[in-house]
């Protein structure tokens, strides 16, 4: 509610401010007339009609076509659309998703898949806007998917990354779609394949994805890029995680951010750390050795190093005959575990299984049936023993 004064005619009745009364306030002053009103401005209309002459705005409803024509034309809009589509849960969306991705396989293949991990607070948003920025200037069109972690309680996801990579989001060539992981395991989208594939339609020649950076579950994103960055910083146990192997083994470059400052020292006492365990792991690439660089995000510094050794890593992989191999590798597992989660789909979508889970549950819970036992029973109830 608004209140102003208003020199309305004394007509001894509310006036009326787009159909709405308009009467006294509850205090005027001492010698004031009746031109003294409230506005009562009324936000949302009984009936939820919106006024005459502001109709309600509605995006189009894209087809098939639209949406490939768009995507190879390279409309950010409908590529942001064409991935919220593959995203979708809807049966509907599921269907067309799968026909436009169908469209658009002949046009995809050609773009740099890299992945990019690091710890919370390795900077991994701010060394991805400097090195988008970078490839940019090089005359490349850059794609970043990043995934943002969904909360286990809400399951909600904050997706501030394009909030965080103002300068890149605001540059010609470049596209950031953040998505919620979802819970997925290595903190990959459960769908960033498929918005993978729609980017390379659209004509991005490099691709980013961006994970959550949770440790030790990083192999789902090393099984659908060609080349695995992680981002590590100096005094923050890094050294350890790589001793431990875990994500260290997966990685084609470790890049030590923050060598910058007073920091500096201690990068590159990291840097020989990490050089030192790399030496005893074995190369997560046939043919390539695994280095250990120095970069700094806030100074750019090491960034134009970073991509020369990417490009170095495409060459041999593609000479050797590796990132072929690796693409087919990743195709038939990516067949697998869609054909894993379409049957997790339709057992617990199965009228028997629904009628009968809950009891089980519960038996489990109190410890009258052993997991195992419960788990064949429910699988042989949906016909699958």
């Amino acid at each position: 509610m608004a209140t102003a004064n208003s020199s309305l005619e004394n007509t001894g009745a509310p006036a009326l401010h787009h159909g709405c009364p308009q009467p006294r306030p509850e205090w005027v002053p001492e010698d004031a007339g009746p031109a003294f009103a409230t506005w009562v401005l009324q936000g949302a209309r009984p009936s939820g009609l919106v006024p005459q002459g502001r109709p309600r705005v509605r995006r189009k409803v894209l087809s098939l076509d639209d949406y490939v024509f768009g995507v190879l034309g390279g409309d950010p809009m409908v590529v942001a659309r064409a991935i919220t589509l593959v995203e979708s849960n809807a049966p509907a969306h599921q269907a067309m998703a799968q026909q436009m991705l169908e469209k658009l396989m002949p046009h995809t293949g050609a773009a740099k898949r890299v992945g990019i991990t690091g710890i919370p607070g390795a900077g991994k948003s701010t060394f991805i806007e400097a090195f988008g920025c970078h490839l940019i200037e090089e005359g490349h069109r850059v794609a970043v998917l990043a995934i943002d972690p969904s909360s286990t309680v809400s399951g909600g996801s904050i997706l501030a990354d394009k909030i965080r990579m103002e300068k890149l989001s605001r540059t010609q060539g470049a596209f950031i779609r953040p998505s919620p992981s979802g819970g997925s395991l290595g903190g990959v989208a459960r769908k960033t394949r498929e918005a993978m594939l729609v980017c390379e339609a659209a004509g991005y020649d490099v691709i980013i994805v961006e994970t959550v950076g949770v440790g030790q579950n990083e192999v789902s994103v090393r099984s659908m890029v060609d080349f695995f960055l992680v981002l590590m910083i100096a005094g923050a146990g890094d050294e350890m995680q790589g001793i431990k192997k875990g994500v260290i083994e997966l990685a084609d470059t470790l890049v030590i951010n923050k060598a910058d400052g007073d920091n500096i020292a201690r990068a590159t006492a990291a840097q020989a750390e990490m050089r030192r365990v790399l030496h005893y792991l074995h190369p997560a690439t046939a043919g390539w050795s695994t280095p250990a660089l120095l970069a700094s995000a806030l100074t750019g510094k090491g960034i134009d190093e970073v991509w020369r050794v990417t490009e170095e890593y495409f060459k041999t992989a593609l000479a050797s005959g590796e990132l072929e191999r690796r693409r087919r590798t990743q195709a038939v597992e990516w067949m697998h575990a869609l054909i894993a989660e379409s049957l997790r789909a339709k057992f617990y979508a199965a009228p028997e299984v629904k009628a009968r889970i809950s009891a089980m549950e519960t038996a489990v819970a109190k410890g009258k049936k052993p997991p195992m036992a419960a788990a064949m029973e429910m699988l042989k109830v949906a016909g699958l023993d």
